[in-house]
């Protein structure tokens, strides 16, 4: 008898993760598991205690207390996060993404919450660029896989240097090895405060927006998860805005 009422409980435990939704397997766990590339600030980067801190965080975060578990991040190379996505090793992907049409082919993602646009970097007192078609014979330097990545790479006669991380883009442009960087706006303005030998030298060449990724025919969490943002800029929105920006 004992063995039959555990067979049956049994039973009841694997349908519960074989038939239910995605939610009600994250509340289960106990835990959202975040994807990230955490050189981006101020929406992801390694503080002084080595935390992954962050507005981006601080988005993720929120989903998870209304989803009443807690928040686990993973820092992961940006141009891994969607594969990382579809083979299951997160359920979120928070990590300043532009929403575009190629990627919405692979991935679902949430409505914007962060109007941004890509710029070009250079140092101070080299040519400033009205477009990134005129870094036709520039030594350029990327992050892989990002946005600007991809504007730069439609650039005929560029000489492009890709890297892992925005950070080793610059630097490389602070010691005179490549001669601009295309790069977020906002990410960029944030850095060049801490260097002033750098500096926007480009208008906001594009208008996009981030969201969050996440796995396709998982619509019950996106659904989850633009609700919360919607809820989020009705105040603490602003809040987080203040703190980061």
């Amino acid at each position: 008898m004992k063995r039959a009422t555990l067979f049956l409980t049994l039973v009841l435990v694997f349908s519960l993760f074989a038939f239910g939704g995605i939610i009600d397997t994250i509340k289960a766990r106990g835990y959202l598991v975040m994807g990230t590339n955490a050189t981006f600030p101020p929406f992801e980067f390694v503080d002084a205690k080595n935390e992954v801190v962050g507005f981006d965080i601080d988005l993720a975060r929120a989903v998870a207390k209304k989803l009443g578990v807690t928040l686990r991040v993973i820092d992961f190379a940006f141009d891994g996060l969607i594969p990382a996505l579809q083979a299951d090793k997160f359920d979120i992907i928070f990590a300043g993404m532009t929403i575009t049409e190629k990627r919405k082919e692979v991935v679902l993602f949430s409505d914007p919450y962060f109007d941004a646009g890509q710029v070009i970097v250079v140092r101070k007192g080299y040519k400033h660029f009205d477009d990134v078609d005129e870094l036709t014979n520039e030594k350029v330097a990327v992050q892989t896989g990002t946005t600007g990545d991809l504007m730069a790479t439609e650039v005929p006669g560029i000489i492009l240097t890709r890297f892992p991380h925005f950070t080793e883009a610059l630097m490389e442009l602070s010691l005179r090895r490549v001669n601009a960087v295309v790069i977020d706006s906002s990410t960029g303005e944030a850095y060049i405060k801490f260097n002033p030998n750098l500096e926007v030298g480009s208008p906001i060449l594009s208008a996009e927006s981030y969201g969050a990724a996440i796995k396709k025919g998982n619509e019950e969490l996106l659904n989850f998860v633009n609700q919360v943002l919607k809820e989020l800029k009705t105040s603490p929105y602003d809040a987080l805005l203040d703190a980061w920006f």
